[in-house]
């Protein structure tokens, strides 16, 4: 009796896993640790993503994740817009951006994201901590800027509740970022040493205090 009470709730928690997927574009996603729907905005369909509530640590895998995905080199281009949530904390950026290489269970991946509210503060500091990599799980934002300050940080112009075009490149190490179809890319990064490369899916992040908002995802593999 226990066992088939154990096998149902598997098949439960599967079916309940299954039943958040959503058809997004050419691409099915599945939330993790945020909350997505498909929604209307100026217009057009987009998909919503929010950072759940109880997910107090920051540059966690707070993403929307891409099925089917084996994708270690090639490009990534989407279009983002976030805003703030009425519940946002002071220290909130409008963070919001793409993770990628993510492996089985969500443990291991790398991420670029942006910080909207900074590309116009009138504080260059902030400024320079607009555009932020991380690998986790053991090179967050914090870690990075203690050990490397400014090398895995950069600066672009941008703003809140406007879409903002991201292209992702991946070579193996190296990282580049490209931001509203500029020639030149707004961070360079080669990855922290220990970091290799591993094949995996792609995920639609977001950090706290964030609306986030995706569109026209494209994805190009060059493994």
């Amino acid at each position: 009796m226990r066992i088939v009470i154990i096998a149902a709730a598997i098949l439960f928690n599967i079916a309940a896993a299954n039943s958040q997927t959503k058809e997004f574009e050419n691409y099915s996603v599945t939330p993790n640790l945020v909350k997505i729907e498909i929604q209307e905005i100026q217009g057009e369909s987009a998909l919503k993503v929010v950072k759940n509530s109880n997910v107090k640590k920051v540059d966690e895998p707070t993403f929307a994740k891409v099925s089917d995905l084996n994708f270690k080199n090639g490009t990534i281009e989407v279009k983002v817009l976030s805003r703030l949530l009425p519940s946002a904390p002071e220290f909130a950026r409008g963070f919001i951006g793409l993770a990628y290489r993510i492996n089985e269970d969500n443990t291991k991946y790398e991420s670029i994201y942006i910080r909207p509210t900074n590309g116009r503060a009138n504080d260059q500091i902030r400024r320079n901590h607009s555009i932020q990599y991380y690998a986790y799980p053991g090179y967050k934002f914090d870690k990075l800027r203690e050990t490397a300050p400014e090398k895995y940080e950069s600066y672009a112009d941008m703003e809140l509740d406007k879409w903002i075009t991201l292209k992702v490149v991946l070579q193996n190490n190296i990282q580049k970022l490209f931001i509203d179809g500029a020639e030149q890319p707004s961070i360079y990064i080669d990855s922290p040493e220990g970091i290799e490369p591993i094949s995996g899916s792609i995920g639609l992040w977001v950090e706290v205090g964030t609306e986030g908002f995706f569109k026209d995802l494209k994805v190009t593999i060059n493994n």
